[in-house]
Parts: structure tokens; sequence; C-alpha cells
């Protein structure tokens, strides 16, 4: 494909979701969705004007995920409703851990019993598609920060924790194929891939975002605009805590996303309760939250100036990188059995390991129910993908998965992608009709 084709089409789709921005939120069908088919349209399925390929490109597209991944972390994390209470938290850390056990678990069984597999590629399987993904579950993702709404709190919430709390089973893969020092009994891997990689990674961020929050407060004290200099910060901060995170050997998505959390937490604990303006002018008397962003954030906020740049950033990466998934696809690329693992994947996998995740929890019942539909598999699927390929994956074994992962996001982006409006338009009346009943 000609270098002025791409900017053609590059430019194009850029303007058409500009131009259409109303139009899109109003159709049925989502941002992704129409950038995976103009990837189908031109690549090998249809026109065959150009074709991506993952596997001999797979270290130019490590890198794009992960920096996408990154800059959706951080933009997660400064959403966070503060101050943070545990017991909201609880939901969330549970399908972080728990159900991403289970369903690294169930789907390395699949593997195994169904498509017929090695067991550490099975697991390696499991770890790749088991983390729900920031990027592209923008529909159900929280729209801004301080966002309540506990669906969004909640997928959210997990999606931040997850694309790091699934790094341990990626190594027990590679380690299951004698590419990754597990120890005898894999201890090593327990002590150093679980133990010290997960709390040394949540400890760097929390420490980083509180650090720049404190400094950022005593060195530009009570001056009124940092708005244009906050998106070096932002980046700046996401830079150290994964820089830190990778120098010792930590997991630096759970780095970025907490620095994110704890520097958003930190600036509104020394900003005070601030009026928010939605509230007071509707008369409500619920308790006012600090410094909700972006409507009434104090301008010394890092978290709040940043906040539209990374988005803005996330939004055209997801057109990229979905654009070039369509240009992987060809039509034999649909085999059954990645088909019959989608299923399984969002009939099975997900809604058991959220029911047994959530099991003692205070999370209703719809909630459950929508959580155990929405879980959106995406460009964190991807970059797990392409980091096992570069650390030495067979050509045979890479291949296999590379077929399957690539149909299991391509069909998450049409299902959940179809899905989304209509169950999110139900659950949202479902709940008015809840709160007007309790009010009665």
């Amino acid at each position: 494909m000609s270098d002025w084709l791409w900017f053609l089409l590059v430019g194009g789709l850029m303007l058409a979701r500009g131009l259409t921005v109303n139009l899109l939120e109003r159709s049925p069908i989502t941002p992704a969705m129409f950038y995976l088919a103009i990837g189908l349209l031109l690549g090998p399925t249809v026109l065959n004007l150009f074709h991506f390929n993952p596997l001999k490109e797979s270290a130019l597209l490590e890198v794009l995920t992960e920096i996408v991944v990154l800059l959706s972390l951080f933009s997660a994390g400064v959403k966070m409703p503060a101050p943070i209470d545990f017991s909201r938290w609880r939901a969330p850390i549970l399908l972080a851990s728990l159900s991403m056990t289970l369903s690294v678990g169930m789907v390395a069984a699949f593997a195994y019993y169904v498509l017929g597999l090695s067991p550490g590629v099975g697991v390696l399987l499991g770890a790749i598609l088991a983390p729900t993904d920031p990027v592209l579950a923008t529909d159900v993702q929280t729209r801004h920060a301080g966002d309540r709404e506990p669906l969004r709190f909640t997928l959210t919430s997990e999606a931040g924790m997850n694309d790091g709390s699934a790094f341990p089973f990626v190594m027990l893969g590679l380690g299951m194929l004698g590419l990754h020092e597990l120890g005898e009994f894999g201890v090593d891997w327990l002590l150093y891939d679980v133990l010290w990689a997960t709390v040394a990674g949540v400890a760097i961020g929390l420490a980083s975002g509180v650090a720049l929050a404190l400094v950022a407060r005593r060195v530009r004290g009570a001056l009124p605009h940092h708005n244009r200099m906050d998106n070096f910060l932002g980046l700046g901060l996401i830079g150290v805590a994964y820089g830190l995170s990778l120098l010792v050997d930590a997991w630096g998505f759970l780095g970025v996303f907490f620095a994110a959390v704890s520097l958003r937490q930190t600036e509104v604990r020394l900003a005070g309760p601030v009026q928010n303006p939605y509230r007071s002018h509707l008369g409500s008397t619920e308790p006012q939250e600090p410094a909700v962003i972006p409507d009434d954030q104090p301008p010394t906020s890092v978290s709040g100036g940043s906040l539209v740049f990374k988005e803005q950033l996330e939004r055209l990466s997801e057109m990229m990188l979905v654009l070039l998934i369509g240009g992987t696809l060809f039509l034999d690329s649909w085999s059954v059995r990645a088909v019959w693992l989608a299923l399984f994947l969002f009939v099975i996998v997900r809604p058991v390991s959220v029911i047994i995740g959530l099991q003692g929890t205070q999370t209703s019942w719809p909630l459950r129910g929508m959580v155990s539909w929405f879980g959106v598999r995406g460009i964190g699927s991807l970059f797990y993908l392409m980091y096992a390929i570069q650390h030495g994956l067979p050509e045979e074994i890479a291949m296999e998965l590379v077929s399957l992962t690539l149909i299991v996001v391509t069909l998450s982006i049409i299902v959940h992608g179809v899905s989304v409006k209509p169950l999110m338009s139900h659950f949202t009346r479902h709940r008015k009709g809840s709160d007007l009943q309790d009010r009665a």
C-alpha cells in the first residue's frame, strides 16, 4: 500500500470520525466496528489493498499496543472516584484476581481438551485472552473523572487492574514452554512473578502518583493556569512509573494505573471540598465529591489538565490498531476452532468466572449480569500475544495463537459492539425504575 494512500486513508478516517460523531452516537454501531469494517474492506478479506502481517511485524505491534494500553490505563486511573471506598473496590479487585485466575484455567482446559493444544500453550492462550480491555470498551467505561455509576466503575477499574494481573500467567505459560525460568516446583514464579512483581508495581505506582501531586502543588502553588503543560506531566508520570517498574522487574501496567489513581486521589485530598455545579443547580442534597474532573477540578490539577489529551491519543491509537486488525484477516482466517473458542469465552468463561468471583459481595444481580457479558477483549490481548512472540515463541505455536486471538478480538468488537447500546439503555432504565421505587 503506497504512502500517499495510507495518508489519505488515515486522514479520511479522522475526518469521517470527527464529522460523524453525533451520527455514530445515535447509530447501533461503535467506532471500533466502523474501523474494523474499513480494515476488512481494504485488507485481504475483500479488496486486498494492504495486508498487515502480525508475525513479521510483532516487534512494532508490541510497542504500539504497549503504548496504547499505557495511555488507556492512565486515563482510566484518573477517572476513579475519590475518595477511595474499599467496599466499592472489592468487586473489581476480585474480578482482576479470582475471576482472572478462573478465566485462565477454563481457557487452558478448553485449549487442551478441545483444541488439542499443549498445557503450556493453553495457559498462555488463557493469559492472552483473560484480561478485559480498557481501550475498546469505551461505551461501558467511566465517562469522566468521578463517575460513580456502578457498572462503569466496576468494568473500568477491573480493566485497569487485570491488564497487569494477567502478566504472571503469561510468564507461567512461557515457563511451561521452556521460555522463562519458573524455578523448582514454580517457587521462583510464585515469589517473583506473582508476589514481588505485583506488590512492587502497585507500590511504585502509588508512590510516584503521590510524589507528583505533592511536588506539583508545592512548585506551582496558586498559579492560575497550567493546563498546557499538564500533558507533559501526565506523560512523564507514565514514563517514570513504567520505567521504574521495569527496572525492578515489577508489572508496569499496574504501576501506571495506580500512579494515575494515587495522583488524582492526592490532588483531590489537597484541594479540599469543591462544589460540583451540576449537582448544585439541580438542587441535589447528595454529599459533594471534592474536585470532580473535568468540570470543577482546581486549575493546579495535573490529572485534570492531562486527561483530554490522553483520551485523544487513545482514540487515535484505537483507530489505527483496529484498522490493522481488519487488515490481518483473510477469509480462511475464520476457523471453526477460533469461533468455538470465542463463544466459549463469551458465553461460559466470562459469566462463570464473574459469578464465582463476586460471590459474597453486595453486587446486585442485574449488575453481575452486565459485568458477565461485557468482558471486551482487545488491545491488551494483542500486546500479550506480541510479547510472547518476542520472547521466543516457536513460529508454529505463534501462528496458531495469532489466528485464535485475532478472531476472538474481532468477534468481541462485533458482538459486544452490537449489544452495548441496547443493553446499556435497558440497564439504565432498570436502575432508574428501581431508584424511583426505592424513593416511593
